[in-house]
């Protein structure tokens, strides 16, 4: 089918990553954008759409080729006939009658030819569809990881939280059976570890479904995870960053394609006004069965047919001709903007989590040298019950920043990947069979006939292409 395949040696290090120990059993990243890749019936579905939208050029070819035809008619007559002296006889006859007749479009003005241009440039526009298909299912399976790791790490920070609490509560209890504390500090305590509950709960709940949406999207359940190594190399400066977006992202590319179509309809709309000129030919072949009796006729002319008259109907066509084409380039105008601003947001985000992360990470060594200050106090009697879990609850929400945020950082690096255009398999080299999008197109581009060489190969490769449920 013309696939390329890149060797697994051609994966880049940056890909290595996820969570957990660093096993050869582990999935890694690699392994989740491979499986997304490989097991996404979204784009089974737009490879199949492209390919229907690749018939749709021969299609439109088929009008500037020769049209041929045949006809076969047999006629049986039969009956009785009576003269006006009174004589009767039978009459029986069959006619058989051959006919082949062929049409060739000489000269249309071009309108036929620019629409086949048009048909050509909306091929182009849905492999860029195809292209963005591929992004975003890349960025999903990205987000599909790296949620697994957060959620299991949130789990893991409220299991060990509860057991911190279930401690202090014991030694509330401790301290109110000897008199130190009262019945007051005991329920702060009690409450705080009904309360670790909850969030363990809710965080298995968040975990179970970051899971589903693994295996959704990559085609099975996530098992360990490799560490998260280093962030991929993006381009944080956002007026460079636009221009590749604007250059490269497939948005950008289906919507200049899909003007450069239009413009090629206004043409044909305005040349569909021209006369059309028309190489016509026939041949016919009758016989009567039973009798010597038979005929062959042939025919060759050329025809020259302009419209005069139409109700209103050509110049109707051309007007809407122009009025599509204006708004698609109004959607190329809008789609810029939205490029470039997906491109400001990305790079925002990217900044802002790694703003947040390094934020965290202070926050959490000062959190936890004040949690222990306290609770060492509380043992003095300085410190209220309350104030230990104040402090030990500073220090949760530290830590749950720094996971949170270390998630988000990996999301955005590949999200400003993706709003420029770059967060494809081939360009990830990712150990993927890469689907060739001009392949089929050149298989049927001319049209071949069906019992053609070319027409057979086609065939195998349709039905290699065949998805199962």
């Amino acid at each position: 089918m013309g696939r390329r395949f890149l060797g697994s040696t051609a994966i880049s290090a940056v890909l290595a990553l996820g969570l957990g120990t660093t096993q050869a059993t582990a999935d890694t990243l690699a392994d989740a954008l491979v499986g997304a890749y490989n097991h996404s019936g979204l784009l089974d579905q737009n490879r199949a759409l492209l390919r229907a939208a690749d018939e749709d050029v021969p299609i439109a070819l088929a009008q500037l080729r020769p049209i041929i035809n045949w006809t076969a008619n047999i006629t049986q007559a039969f009956g009785d006939s009576r003269s006006q002296l009174g004589v009767s006889s039978s009459v029986e006859s069959t006619d058989v009658s051959l006919g082949l007749t062929a049409s060739l479009q000489i000269y249309d003005g071009g309108a036929d030819a620019a629409r086949v241009e048009a048909t050509k440039e909306i091929v182009l526009a849905t492999r860029a569809t195809l292209l963005d298909v591929e992004q975003t299912l890349l960025l999903n399976a990205v987000t599909a990881f790296v949620n697994v790791g957060q959620q299991g790490n949130l789990l893991a920070l409220s299991q060990n939280n509860l057991r911190l609490l279930q401690e202090e509560l014991r030694a509330a209890n401790d301290r109110f059976e000897v008199g130190e504390i009262t019945r007051t500090d005991v329920s702060l305590a009690e409450a705080a570890v009904a309360n670790a509950r909850s969030n363990v709960a809710d965080a298995q709940r968040d975990l179970i479904q970051a899971q589903a949406f693994y295996t959704n999207v990559v085609g099975r359940p996530p098992g360990r995870l490799s560490p998260l190594p280093a962030l991929p190399q993006t381009e944080k400066r956002i007026p460079e960053a636009q221009a590749v977006a604007v250059r490269n992202h497939p948005d950008m590319e289906n919507a200049r394609r899909q003007v450069s179509s239009n413009e090629l309809l206004v043409t044909a709309a305005v040349r569909d006004t021209l006369p059309v000129v028309t190489l016509d030919g026939s041949l016919s072949l009758q016989e009567d069965i039973g009798d010597v009796d038979s005929s062959s006729t042939g025919s060759v002319g050329v025809n020259l047919v302009g419209p005069i008259y139409q109700g209103g109907a050509l110049s109707a066509l051309e007007r809407r001709a122009m009025a599509v084409r204006d708004a698609s380039r109004g959607n190329l105008h809008n789609i810029r903007h939205i490029v470039q601003q997906d491109v400001v947001n990305a790079i925002s985000d990217l900044e802002a989590a790694q703003a947040s992360l390094a934020a965290s990470e202070r926050q959490i060594r000062a959190a936890r040298i004040a949690f222990q200050g306290v609770r060492e106090e509380a043992t003095l009697g300085a410190r209220t019950t309350l104030d230990v879990l104040d402090a030990e609850q500073d220090l949760l929400d530290a830590e749950t920043n720094r996971i949170s945020a270390r998630a988000a950082q990996y999301i955005a690096a590949y999200s400003v990947l993706e709003s420029m255009g770059l967060l494809t398999a081939q360009r990830l080299k990712l150990p993927v069979q890469l689907y060739d999008p001009a392949a089929y197109y050149n298989l049927v581009k001319n049209g071949p006939a069906k019992r053609s060489r070319q027409g057979k190969q086609l065939d195998r490769v349709l039905r290699a292409l065949q998805v199962d449920d």
